[in-house]
């Protein structure tokens, strides 16, 4: 028994959350922490992350961006938005750019080692640099606040912090564990699944086509629920061999895979974003009353031409068709396949290919005023392990560096906490 443990707080992970966590802990006074990571080396997510570039923020970040408990969302993002981001790491040396198409916040290096490089030296200078190779194999109740057993050895804490990430890119460490942790504390862990992550197709209505990009939009529709249309999401959508992949998909991705098997929703994909079926037949028609003779792809003239003659392939149209000499029941099938193409999705690309988890533990089993369990105190968690899942475009991180400044100014001593120059 450990009359008075070695460390304050072990932090599980060192990740972007993790040694987030550790360097507004450190930063604002906290001593005696330990920032354990289980890979060769910390923030190895960070670096594949935005092609290697790392989408640190948005410059624009709301509680609509992300699936969760939009009141308590809104509450950790009050205390730790994309400005604060943007300084935070401003401070560290890592100057941000905004790419104003997506409103997305990257490093000017255009390199991801940027920022965990710069992490990696802020923990460190605050007296909690990350100790790679520490798999931390189970947490465990104690007289003194718990036991972290790892192979080396056991640490006796006052406080554990979950930063172990979800189950996405298993190669970069996030493979589930802290769940297993998380749930022999006594929290629950919901269902998880894929998120951000590219569709399978089959059969693939493109195949063929990989490589071809356009920006579309893609509703959610419930045939169950009479086609009651639950989301629209409007991006970019890459073909590829297998399927598609691109914002578009990523996003949509979740809507399909964390529904039941058997009451999975419809995906129906528009080549005209934020137009609808009645506009784009108006269109149409005022084409073909101009003296349509030109061939039915032109009607389609915003996408790559292999593409537009697909989806008339697809509609059934006969490929010498002309626009004035269209059939009433042709332009009906054109206007399906152009503004409601059914996506026949088999499966996703798995946890490999995700960006991030969707399911984990309830936001509600944590105060999010400290990130402290509400099951059990001292345990405090952060980032991707919670059931919280923004859409592409820099918002995931943007939980994670939140939630962990939350947490890392808990960890503080109170009135250093209150001063942490971390934000300004």
């Amino acid at each position: 028994m450990h009359a008075e443990p070695e460390f304050e707080a072990v932090i599980v992970g060192a990740g972007a959350a993790g040694m987030m966590t550790a360097a507004i802990a450190g930063g604002g006074g906290a001593t005696r922490l330990a920032l354990l990571e289980g890979t060769a080396r910390a923030g190895t997510k960070i670096l594949v992350s935005g092609g290697g570039r790392c989408n640190v923020t948005n410059r624009v970040v709301k509680p609509s961006d992300f699936h969760g408990p939009r009141d308590a969302v809104a509450r950790v993002l009050r205390r730790f938005d994309a400005d604060a981001a943007a300084r935070f790491f401003a401070r560290i040396g890592v100057e941000l750019k905004h790419e104003p198409e997506f409103d997305k916040m990257f490093p000017v290096t255009d390199d991801a080692h940027t920022v965990r490089d710069a992490l990696e030296r802020e923990c460190a200078r605050v007296g909690c640099p990350p100790r790679p190779g520490r798999r931390v194999e189970a947490v465990r109740p104690a007289p003194h606040g718990f036991d972290v057993e790892t192979r080396e050895a056991t640490l006796a804490t006052r406080r554990v912090v979950l930063a172990t990430g979800g189950r996405s890119m298993p190669r970069t460490g996030s493979d589930g564990h802290g769940w297993v942790i998380a749930r022999a504390l006594g929290h629950t862990v919901g269902p998880t699944v894929p998120a951000l992550v590219p569709l399978v197709l089959q059969p693939n209505p493109f195949e063929g086509l990989a490589g071809n990009a356009f920006p579309v939009e893609i509703r959610v529709a419930h045939p169950a629920e009479g086609g009651r249309v639950s989301a629209r999401v409007r991006g970019p959508l890459l073909l590829t061999h297998f399927g598609v992949s691109g914002p578009a998909a990523l996003d949509v991705s979740r809507h399909w895979s964390a529904a039941p098997e058997g009451v999975r929703p419809s995906l129906l994909l528009s080549f005209f974003p934020g137009t609808e079926r009645d506009e784009v037949d108006r269109a149409w028609r005022d084409a073909a009353a101009r003296g349509g003779a030109a061939g039915v792809p032109s009607l389609l003239g915003h996408l790559p031409l292999r593409v537009a003659k697909r989806i008339q392939e697809l509609a059934g149209v006969p490929a010498d068709r002309k626009i004035a000499s269209l059939a009433k029941d042709e332009r009906r099938r054109l206007l399906d396949a152009a503004t409601a193409l059914p996506l026949p999705v088999r499966d996703t690309r798995g946890f490999n290919a995700a960006e991030v988890t969707a399911g984990g533990v309830p936001l509600g089993e944590v105060d999010v005023r400290t990130m402290e369990s509400r099951v059990r105190k001292g345990l405090h968690l952060v980032g991707e392990i919670l059931d919280v899942e923004g859409r592409i475009g820099g918002f995931n991180f943007q939980w994670a560096w939140a939630t962990a400044f939350i947490c890392g100014q808990a960890l503080a001593p109170p009135a250093a906490a209150r001063e942490t120059p971390s934000v300004s």
